[in-house]
């Protein structure tokens, strides 16, 4: 992976990866136990889907352009490397979030539902990208990003100011690529809409959704790149009212 193993979270100007069939060694070798790690699964939690899903095998850092490789595979040997800490540390499970800053500064967060495969974490809108999200060979994580908040939340991303580029933020075999978004509603008025939402919503995909605004509203259920994300864009937002302030004595 090279480029990326001393990198935690940079800033990327565009994403160009490739989609190609491609024979996963460990989904083959561990079949069986893939197949029974499931099943337990599903009898805890009983809507998980054994669908398509897209991972990355191989990726570099190039004057802000991150490229590389990446393949479809099962959900469940998806679920299995993720489950037994990665057994295979080739590979890595790129994905795009949607960072909704609202016009009070408010961040949205949500609390991913019982029968979802990370109950009880919290995240901004996301998924691991599925056959859905290729166009003509290429993973498109901007469509991935807007998709994946519509389904969670019902907010449309053309309604929102969509900032250049990608904040990369990786945490182990986890490759955050976070779009930042703005909002003209402040945080409640919107936490409001997309809890109208959930609530309309047959199966939501969160079971709730929270507001954070600073440190004291990080939570341990908040995954390392979340937090590592949240903790960046205050230190600039920081930096930047200094800066300001400065300019004016």
């Amino acid at each position: 992976m090279s480029g990326l193993q001393t990198l935690e979270i940079v800033p990327i100007e565009r994403v160009e990866i490739t989609v190609a069939p491609w024979q996963w060694e460990f989904a083959i070798k561990q079949r069986a136990q893939i197949d029974r790690h499931f099943a337990a699964r599903r009898r805890r939690q009983p809507g998980l889907w054994n669908g398509r899903v897209i991972l990355l095998k191989d990726c570099r850092i190039d004057n802000g352009v991150l490229s590389g490789s990446s393949f479809e595979t099962d959900f469940a040997s998806f679920m299995a490397w993720r489950d037994w800490d990665f057994p295979d540390p080739g590979v890595f499970n790129v994905f795009a979030m949607a960072a909704v800053r609202c016009a009070d500064g408010g961040y949205l967060i949500g609390e991913m539902a019982d029968h979802t495969a990370s109950a009880g974490q919290l995240y901004f809108p996301c998924g691991t990208p599925d056959p859905d999200d290729v166009v003509g060979g290429i993973l498109d994580l901007g469509a991935s990003a807007g998709r994946e908040l519509f389904e969670e939340t019902g907010i449309e991303i053309g309604t929102l100011t969509v900032h250049p580029g990608w904040t990369l933020v990786r945490e182990r075999n986890f490759i955050a690529l976070i779009k930042q978004l703005a909002a003209t509603d402040n945080a409640q008025e919107l936490r409001a809409k997309v809890m109208r939402h959930l609530a309309l919503s047959a199966q939501p995909e969160f079971s709730d959704i929270r507001v954070v605004r600073g440190h004291g509203d990080l939570a341990p259920q908040m995954p390392g790149f979340v937090i590592s994300f949240l903790e960046s864009v205050w230190r600039e937002h920081r930096s930047l009212g200094e800066r300001a302030r400065g300019g004016g004595r």
